[in-house]
């Protein structure tokens, strides 16, 4: 019995995150892109930094504050609404356990490379790293989280719409590329055994 696919909604968390990624909630997803826009102009092509905007922010945020306490003092109205500003223990756990599952990952594909001395795994490491190194010539640090929060307000809409060709398309990609890695392997391994015998 085949198992269903799981829809992108759902894989994206099925909440309002992947309503605004798949513009199901289209003022959201206009925002979110102008919002994108608007950050990345005023820090990349302004020539802001961000620790200005940010300190210039909190300056405004705090001098509004305190003339609100004092005017409502002074004319009896009531003091600003503020939450209370707590970090609690359960976030803080939360964001230790995903940060525990993800360094154990990056462990585990180090511990393949060093000690099992996995060489497809290192040469898909290579590979990846090589590829982030290449792109991360191309563009600074901002623009690229600017493409990637464009790519993913962008991409799932289209995949979505797509979604049988683009799989079709991905898989004969997957498995041409497998096959490449997999002759890299087994001729690194041909070359390790000639060497080791002469």
């Amino acid at each position: 019995m085949a198992t269903r696919p799981r829809s992108l909604h759902a894989v994206l968390g099925g909440g309002a995150v992947a309503d605004v990624l798949l513009w199901r909630r289209r003022n959201a997803s206009a925002a979110a892109v102008a919002g994108a826009t608007a950050v990345w102009f005023v820090f990349e092509r302004a020539g802001y930094s961000f620790p200005s905007v940010l300190s210039n922010a909190l300056l405004l945020l705090v001098a509004i504050l305190f003339f609100w306490a004092k005017s409502a003092s002074l004319l009896n109205r009531p003091l600003p609404p503020l939450p209370n500003l707590e970090v609690s223990d359960v976030v803080v756990e939360k964001a230790a356990d995903h940060a525990l599952v993800w360094i154990n990952r990056v462990l585990a594909v180090g511990h393949d490379i060093a000690i099992k001395r996995d060489r497809k795994v290192f040469i898909q490491v290579i590979l990846i790293l090589w590829v982030v190194s290449y792109v991360g010539m191309l563009f600074n640090f901002l623009t690229l989280i600017y493409i990637g929060v464009m790519l993913s307000l962008l991409v799932p809409p289209l995949y979505e719409k797509y979604q049988d060709q683009v799989d079709e398309k991905l898989g004969i990609a997957h498995s041409v590329l497998s096959r490449h890695i997999d002759t890299i392997v087994t001729r690194a391994g041909q070359s390790a055994k000639q060497k080791k015998t002469e």
